[in-house]
């Protein structure tokens, strides 16, 4: 199979990751949802914890699957609970459905995530495996920022006579879902199946041992929270300081996914020339920047300053640490793959902290919890050998 043959290949994989971006409409759902049922915020962020929970128990098993059953059929699987997950919401908006719906996503994405990658090295090969993630990232942050505009668009003229209101969101990524898995499915993608013993869980878990993989799995945890903390804070920082109301500080989250987007399609261009330490430092120092702003900002415009600023620091983390515990152990990659993937766990910790924090001191509070990890991440540098 020639590579020109592999690379049409990856268009059906970036499909796939644009899917894999649909998991961000928890953050602004969770502020519909909240704000539909006069929720606190320490209970509506039970939301996207719940969606996060799932990389805990999932990941690993996930990345032993998959020496079972191949990279393909793994990650059309997670396709299938996917689809699943994005109906259920369209048959009403109860805290039950809205839980069993999130659930679903969550067990659909922790499938996706492990195994989408190793499926795109497969194609790629070991060359600029950051640079292509990172472009995949890319195209996951479209589905992203798409989301709160839906939403919006829902809930303000598209289809409240039908009853789905901000959810018709869940209908359009709905129909993409389904075009993804048939596209996916009739895709001819050659892997060669793992020979011998398949390793066992405990066999995953000692790979933590490596340092490394250790340092990245925290840094992937890190990288999750700080993301998801800032999809569900940002509306909340501007309707606390600028008295914005929910429809109008959905942009926040927008503005998020927006600079994510175009930092992971100029990451993708700057990881070809330049080291990946450099573009790791100048990226956290962002986040650094904009946690600051966050921390003390009043004004719009300085907190649109600081949710772009995290937006585009935050957006090539994942690619660079998932790739450093990656290519560490090359014999290893389906498990590996699946221990950094448990480390997006990080969305469930950070969001219930933050929900906590935020309701004692305001969201000052969930920014100091976000600050946190990006400390972590500085000392995570010295780490990083290419």
């Amino acid at each position: 199979m020639g590579n020109q043959n592999k690379s049409i290949f990856l268009i059906p994989v970036m499909l796939c990751f644009f899917c894999m971006g649909f998991v961000d409409l928890v953050g602004i759902a969770s502020n519909y949802v909240k704000e539909d049922l006069g929720l606190t915020d320490s209970v509506a962020n039970i939301f996207p914890s719940l969606v996060f929970f799932w990389f805990l128990i999932f990941s690993v098993p996930t990345g032993m699957l998959m020496n079972k059953i191949g990279r393909k059929n793994t990650v059309l699987l997670s396709l299938v609970v996917t689809v699943v997950s994005l109906f259920i919401p369209l048959l009403g908006s109860s805290f039950a459905i809205m839980l069993v719906a999130f659930s679903l996503l969550g067990i659909g994405n922790a499938l996706m995530q492990t195994s989408i990658n190793p499926l795109a090295m497969l194609i790629i090969g070991d060359k600029n495996l950051a640079s292509t993630l990172t472009f995949g990232q890319f195209v996951k942050a479209i589905a992203s920022f798409l989301a709160p505009y839906l939403a919006m668009w829902g809930a303000t003229a598209a289809m409240p006579s039908f009853g789905y209101d901000w959810r018709v969101l869940f209908i359009v990524y709905f129909v993409v879902g389904v075009l993804a898995t048939l596209l996916l499915w009739v895709t001819p993608i050659q892997e060669e199946m793992q020979e011998g013993k398949s390793s066992s869980f405990m066999d995953c878990i000692r790979l933590l041992s490596k340092p490394i993989v250790l340092l990245s799995f925290f840094g992937i945890m890190c990288h999750v929270g700080i993301d998801v903390g800032t999809n569900t804070t940002a509306p909340k920082l501007l309707m606390e300081r600028v008295g914005m109301t929910l429809n109008e500080a959905a942009f926040a989250t927008s503005l998020y996914f927006i600079f994510r987007t175009i930092g992971a399609l100029t990451g993708s261009f700057f990881l070809r020339v330049m080291k990946t330490r450099w573009f790791f430092i100048i990226s956290v120092c962002l986040m650094a920047a904009s946690m600051a702003l966050m921390f003390g900002g009043e004004s719009k415009m300085v907190l649109y300053t600081a949710i772009a600023l995290v937006g585009y620091g935050n957006s090539n983390i994942f690619s660079m640490a998932f790739s450093e515990a990656l290519l560490s152990v090359p014999d290893k990659q389906n498990e590996v793959s699946g221990l950094m993937i448990m480390g997006l766990f990080g969305g469930t910790i950070f969001p219930l902290i933050m929900g906590v924090m935020s309701d004692a001191m305001g969201q000052a509070g969930a920014v100091a919890v976000m600050a946190i990890g990006v400390i972590y991440l500085f000392t995570y540098i010295p780490r990083i050998k290419r």
